[in-house]
């Protein structure tokens, strides 16, 4: 099985002094009892003061929370993979939920994203997940298979270098979260999608669960077989819930 991970996703949230205090105390309170692999993508302006935080053997990996399809060129406000990458960022969340609705992202550029960070030789976090209309018509399984099938579309795609993460839309910020049994049933149905393209890529790759983690649930939704982790976000923010999932993982 993949070693577990969390990822703590800070949205548009944080300070320079925050960032300092935050990873400070994430970074001593990770112990023996924390077996996973532990993340955190800060607002691009905090990625250096994150390092900088850091130590050098530190178990946490710092990552972006987007990333332009685009190489270089005249794109005001856009960051590369490669500046990403310059400046030792490991992760990068490609198509979460709030870039998708907000931004209107959409599958075909997200995919560009995915292959420009993964160029890079950084990992991006591809994010997939239904919205509340969705889910209500029942068609969580068809609108996953469509976020899905537009990544294992593009053979370019490398399905080792990858994180995927399940987020239902419904769930983000509302304080609501899937039961670990509908969790767990989309999970499945991810990994069974990448199964039909590469057997090994579906034992491998690591699916995250992202909706509204929080300490009293991570146990019973990370006990599930399909789901190896969190990309965790409010909670993130919270030095003792945090520690806590990452130690429930």
């Amino acid at each position: 099985m993949p070693q577990p991970l969390v990822i703590g996703n800070w949205k548009m949230n944080g300070s320079l002094s925050l960032t300092s205090d935050i990873l400070r105390a994430i970074e001593s309170g990770i112990d023996d009892k924390i077996k996973c692999e532990v993340g955190v993508c800060v607002p691009y302006v905090y990625i250096a003061q994150a390092h900088s935080t850091i130590a050098c053997d530190s178990r946490i990996t710092v990552g972006a929370q987007t990333v332009s399809e685009y190489k270089s060129g005249a794109y005001t406000g856009e960051v590369s993979a490669d500046m990403l990458a310059e400046i030792n960022c490991h992760w990068v969340l490609v198509g979460h939920s709030e870039r998708r609705v907000l931004f209107n992202e959409k599958d075909t550029a997200l995919v560009l994203k995915v292959l420009a960070a993964q160029r890079a030789g950084l990992v991006p976090v591809y994010c997939v997940g239904e919205t509340e209309a969705d889910y209500k018509a029942g068609n969580t399984f068809q609108t996953i298979e469509n976020q899905i099938s537009a990544l294992l579309d593009n053979k370019a795609v490398d399905l080792k270098q990858i994180v995927l993460a399940y987020e239902p839309v419904w769930a983000i910020g509302t304080g609501l979260t899937a039961t670990p049994d509908e969790a767990q049933k989309v999970h499945d149905f991810i990994r069974q999608l990448i199964k039909k393209q590469n057997k090994e890529a579906a034992i491998k790759v690591r699916i995250l669960y992202g909706g509204s983690v929080k300490p009293d649930s991570a146990e019973s939704l990370f006990a599930q077989k399909d789901i190896d982790g969190g990309l965790i976000g409010g909670a993130s923010l919270d030095v003792e819930a945090f520690l806590s999932i990452c130690q429930k993982a």
